[in-house]
């Protein structure tokens, strides 16, 4: 009998977690993992914004800190699938997945014998994108985007757009992000990148400080993914974004 994408998933955690409305839990009564870091992502917990993120607020908000000429969603989708190098057969995770639309794609990337997991805390979110359905090689995970529950050395691929920059413990996270992924597998992310010159700067500074944001400065992850052990190395600037992408060697 075929083995279901989250029967597989289960395989890969270090602590089984329970099923839950769809996806697989890990947080239990808990409202999310970790302390909040600020308005942006309380409101990520809410009813209202699961509905109208993928269509509206996400690509708003993209357009407003990417600038005219960055990626739009679908590109991010586009590029992050080709930067991962996704092939049918792998593994691959979507951290901080929000309503499932790199997910999805990705799933529909990696082909039957493949599996795509997203993982995200919020509740909302995670609801509506199993209500999206998908490929069967998807499956969702509830659970700790900075310390992640799964074994080591397990996913071929990991993304994590628009989320590390709101997480308490980036650092940490990008240790988790090395320890889960297999040895040549790839990484990209997606986050903020301030600028170096003054007065931007230092508005871009105080957009993160309101909005609970961390910026990170331009060749900051670059840097921080080497330190790590990945390599060939890309980065890529938009407004005050930066999407890096790495193998571990």
């Amino acid at each position: 009998m075929p083995t279901s994408a989250s029967d597989r998933l289960q395989a890969l955690l270090e602590t089984p977690a329970q099923p839950d409305s769809g996806y697989l839990d890990l947080l239990g009564a808990a409202d999310q993992a970790g302390p909040p870091t600020g308005l942006t992502q309380r409101l990520m917990r809410t009813t209202l914004l699961p509905q109208v993120y993928e269509r509206y607020w996400r690509p708003a908000l993209g357009r407003a800190l990417k600038g005219p000429f960055g990626p739009s969603m679908a590109e991010e989708v586009s590029l992050a699938t080709k930067l991962l190098r996704l092939a049918p057969g792998r593994t691959v995770l979507d951290v901080a997945c929000g309503t499932g639309r790199f997910t999805r794609a990705f799933g529909a990337a990696v082909g039957p014998d493949g599996l795509a997991i997203g993982l995200d805390g919020a509740r909302t979110m995670l609801a509506k994108a199993v209500g999206e359905g998908g490929p069967d090689t998807v499956a969702y995970l509830r659970a700790d985007a900075v310390h992640l529950p799964l074994k080591p050395s397990t996913v071929d691929a990991l993304c994590c757009f628009a989320a590390l920059h709101m997480f308490a413990e980036p650092e940490t996270a990008l240790d988790s992000f090395a320890r889960v992924v297999k040895p040549g597998g790839r990484v990209v992310l997606l986050t903020s990148a301030r600028r170096g010159r003054q007065p931007a700067r230092l508005i871009e500074s105080a957009g993160g400080i309101v909005s609970g944001q961390k910026m990170f400065d331009r060749g900051e992850i670059g840097a921080a993914l080497r330190a790590r052990g990945f390599t060939k190395i890309t980065e890529r600037y938009a407004g005050v974004t930066q999407i890096v992408a790495g193998e571990l060697g």
